[in-house]
């Protein structure tokens, strides 16, 4: 059964479950890594039937696959996807930037070029969790910036093949090359290539342990989005709540792992306990109603406070991954979130409706993270490129001002770098 508590009985530390399983799988992640870069695709096929279970011939998605999934997953859900797509295509596109250029001194020209990633990996979870909203999250905004390859990898089921749902997300998306791989190996082989994977120049998408610790040794190599931990949902009640709604939108999170948290944080103590009580007649409804008992019993809180206002102010100390404000006038409260890393407006938009069809990312920072972190967005698949242009005379205006720049910090080759120029010109 979830906790209940007022909100002075507990620390901020407390309130989400944010310990780090990457500590334990350190060593065995290294030595995958280090087995991919020796091996390449020997290692690949290897670890696959291991890990997966399925013995493959090739690692590559075929053509036939992708239009055999397209016809398996049917007429109906391929216009969800396709509606889907449109939605995230259109809010992500109004993300695009356009570099600039200065040019109001005389002689002097500066700017900034925006300039999509060469290429790019996608790690989409796949086997027992197979999902294509991950496959449309982040392939359409790779698209949007420009990226020309965009390489998507996700683990096969037993019998070597991949979801149609998700091969059918990626059609849609326009992913150009999908990979037969999890795990920390295909992690591995995004970041340094082999025979058949290329490498990337990053690397996005959620993962298990192992994907996220796998994401953190090869970061510098390559870049990375995030290192994404258990999902996250608090919600910011007061006493107009509907308990039945707020047990299934901490539900809608509790069921993603046992590691996942879910928080309400309500000003009404009654409210809190009918809350209560409505997990317990919900969670024998799902199909992963042990995942979300776990994270209900070892996790979930409800939390009592004084007021809207010293909710939210701990929600911003908590910076969650999914904030709900399930208020009737959320406009009122948005100014004064600080932190979070997507914010559902109302008493109609459940964390669910971000995760598949809203348009906004579903993609987003963890563990406290949206302190500084944001969405994965169109910035994450570009890189911003600056330029500068001086004529002999404009140099010859801010030479002396340079050198003498240079001499206070004691290098003096940048001083007669400024210099030279000019003297050779008097």
């Amino acid at each position: 059964m979830i906790r209940i508590c007022k909100a002075n009985e507990l620390s901020k530390s407390e309130i989400f479950s944010r310990t780090s399983p990457l500590s334990s799988v350190e060593e065995p992640v290294r030595a995958i890594i280090s087995e991919v870069r020796a091996r390449g695709d020997e290692a690949l096929f290897a670890y696959t039937a291991r890990f997966d279970v399925a013995v493959l011939s090739s690692l590559a998605v075929s053509k036939e696959e992708l239009d055999a999934a397209e016809k398996e997953v049917g007429e109906d859900f391929l216009c969800i996807l396709k509606e889907a797509a449109s939605r995230i295509r259109r809010f992500h596109e109004k993300q695009a930037r356009a570099g600039f250029m200065i040019n109001d001194e005389e002689g002097v020209i500066m700017g900034q070029k925006v300039v999509p990633l060469e290429k790019v990996g996608l790690y989409v979870p796949g086997g027992t969790a197979a999902y294509p909203s991950t496959v449309l999250m982040d392939a359409i905004p790779a698209k949007i910036a420009g990226c020309p390859h965009v390489v998507m990898v996700t683990p096969p089921r037993k019998d070597g093949s991949v979801s149609p749902a998700i091969l059918a997300a990626a059609k849609v998306a326009g992913v150009d090359v999908i990979f037969k791989i999890g795990g920390a190996q295909a992690i591995a082989a995004l970041a340094y290539g082999t025979g058949s994977v290329p490498a990337v120049d990053k690397i996005v998408g959620p993962g298990n342990a192992y994907v996220a610790e796998a994401k953190k040794q090869v970061s510098g190599t390559v870049g990375i989005d995030m290192i994404a931990g258990p999902s996250e949902i608090l919600i910011v009640s007061d006493g107009s709540g509907d308990p039945k709604v707020l047990a299934a939108d901490l539900l809608s999170q509790a069921e993603h792992d046992r590691n996942a948290s879910a928080v309400l944080v309500t000003t009404d103590e009654a409210l809190a306990r009918r809350t209560s009580e409505e997990l317990e007649k919900q969670i024998p409804l799902l199909a992963r109603a042990k995942i979300a008992r776990a994270s209900i019993d070892n996790n979930g809180k409800i939390i009592v406070t004084g007021s809207v206002d010293e909710a939210i102010g701990i929600s911003n100390e908590l910076a969650p991954e999914h904030l709900e404000l399930c208020l009737d006038m959320p406009f009122d409260y948005l100014d004064r979130v600080k932190n979070a890393g997507s914010v559902f407006l109302g008493k109609n938009c459940p964390e669910a409706l971000g995760d598949y069809m809203a348009g906004p990312n579903h993609t987003l920072p963890t563990g406290g993270t949206a302190r500084f972190c944001s969405p994965l967005s169109v910035d994450d698949f570009v890189k911003k490129m600056q330029y500068t242009y001086f004529t002999g005379q404009a140099l010859a205006r801010l030479a002396p001002d340079v050198a003498a720049f240079a001499r206070r910090e004691g290098l003096t080759g940048h001083a007669r770098s400024a210099l030279i120029r000019t003297e050779e010109n008097e």
